[in-house]
Formats: structure tokens, C-alpha cells, sequence
């Protein structure tokens, strides 16, 4: 999961979800969940920005109003916790949506790449933000789509922008949860999971942010969401 989600700029939070889902610590409180992915988030995203901009791909103006009104928002939706078969229904819509409208746009569809205004960016940072916060992912699933369908950025800068995002969002997120007296974090499972996770995201990223072809690393993405849309489907019928 972290090799495929780092090649995308992603830190693989719903990946893990979705494996976790289907082991006996699928039966883990929401928030251990939570909080465990989004340490995970933490370090892949990491590897995933380092590659990507060591490649030229960062963009920060485009980057920055994304990230800077995440941050509250995050904060706060880490504070909150939301159950129910109706979000789940909704998200699993958005994503595979999300996934056959980037697998359909051919090369010579693509537009002319034009950076949004703030006024534009930094309502929809905020709001993924939030929901990210709620459910425990770092929001690339998310923003990653919103920015290739609006042709904001091409495939690589939007990955290098999640990157930093996801990382920005899981932290503040996380901070969120812990500041509210609600730490379940085990350092023997980050250590296991971790020592998994840094070697997939280095392979991954590497390969993401060097040597693969725009058209690979859109069907990638197509994978990640389809990926993502499987857990909600997985968390309805389970």
C-alpha cells in the first residue's frame, strides 16, 4: 500500500484502513485507528514530498493557501468523531467517480494548467481539512482529484502538493486528537508498522516522482481510489 500510494504523492491512510479492516485489529476503536494511519501518513508523505520536489515538481504558491487553512480545520475535525452508512455510501460515490473521470480524460483533453484564486483554494482546503480529520485519512484522496479535474496542476505537481498536504493534515489532525486527552498510540505497533511502510514509500516515490510516465502515474491514482472506495465498501457490508 505504501509503495502504490507514495508513487501518487499519497501517504496511504485509506490503504491501511482497508487492510486493517480485514485483520483482528479491524476491531479496534475508530480513533486507535485514527491515530495509528495517520503516524503512518506522517512518514510516507514525508518520502513522498522529499522525492517529488528533489524532482522539481513543488509548486508552493500553488501549495501553501491549500495547506495553510487546513490546518485549523484539521485540528478540529480530529476532535470529532462520525459514524453512519450514509457518509460511507456518499465518499465511495465521490471516489470511484473521481476515479473513472481521471481514467477517461485522454492526454490531448487536458487543458492548460491554471492555479486557482485563493478565494477558491482556501475554502476547498479547509473543508477537506475537516472531513479528513473526521475520518482519518490525510485528505490526498481527496485534494488530488479536485486539482487534475480542475486542471489546477499536472499529475506530478499535484502529487507533490498532496504530499505536503497529507502531512500537514495528518499532523495537525492528530494533534487535534491528542490535545483532546484521547492518546491510544502504541510505539510497538508504529515501530512494526513503520519499518514496512518507510521502505515501500521509498520505492514507491522514487519511482513516482522519477522515472514514471504522467499516463502511469494518473492510473496509479485511478488504482489509489478505487483502493479507497473498496474499505468504505468493505466498513457497509462487514
Amino acid at each position: 500500500m505504501a509503495l502504490l500510494f507514495s508513487s501518487v504523492g499519497h501517504g496511504g491512510a485509506s490503504g491501511y484502513l482497508a487492510i486493517l479492516s480485514l485483520t483482528s485489529l479491524g476491531t479496534m476503536e475508530s480513533l486507535w485507528l485514527k491515530q495509528h494511519v495517520w503516524s503512518l501518513n506522517l512518514i510516507v508523505a514525508g518520502l513522498a514530498f522529499f522525492q517529488f520536489r528533489k524532482n522539481g515538481h513543488f509548486d508552493w504558491k500553488l501549495t501553501f493557501p491549500f495547506v495553510i487553512f487546513s490546518i485549523p480545520m484539521a485540528i478540529l475535525g480530529g476532535y470529532i468523531r462520525l459514524e453512519g452508512s450514509l457518509y460511507d455510501i456518499l465518499l465511495t460515490i465521490f471516489l470511484l467517480l473521481a476515479a473513472w473521470r481521471i481514467y477517461a480524460v485522454r492526454r490531448n483533453e487536458v487543458e492548460e494548467v491554471n492555479k486557482p484564486d485563493l478565494k477558491i483554494s482556501a475554502p476547498v482546503g479547509g473543508i477537506i481539512g475537516f472531513v479528513s480529520g473526521i475520518v482519518g485519512v490525510g485528505g490526498g484522496i481527496f485534494l488530488t482529484p479536485i486539482l487534475l479535474l480542475n486542471n489546477w496542476a499536472d499529475p506530478k505537481t499535484a502529487a507533490a502538493t498532496a504530499s505536503v498536504f497529507i502531512w500537514i493534515t495528518s499532523l495537525s489532525a492528530l494533534s487535534g486528537s491528542i490535545i483532546s486527552g484521547q492518546m491510544v498510540l502504541e510505539l510497538g505497533k508504529i515501530i512494526i508498522f513503520g519499518s514496512v511502510v518507510i521502505l515501500g514509500g521509498l520505492l514507491g516515490s522514487s519511482y513516482g516522482a522519477g522515472n514514471a510516465h504522467e499516463i502511469v502515474v494518473r492510473r496509479a491514482l485511478v488504482g489509489v481510489l478505487i483502493i479507497a472506495a473498496s474499505k468504505r465498501i468493505i466498513g457497509l457490508i462487514i
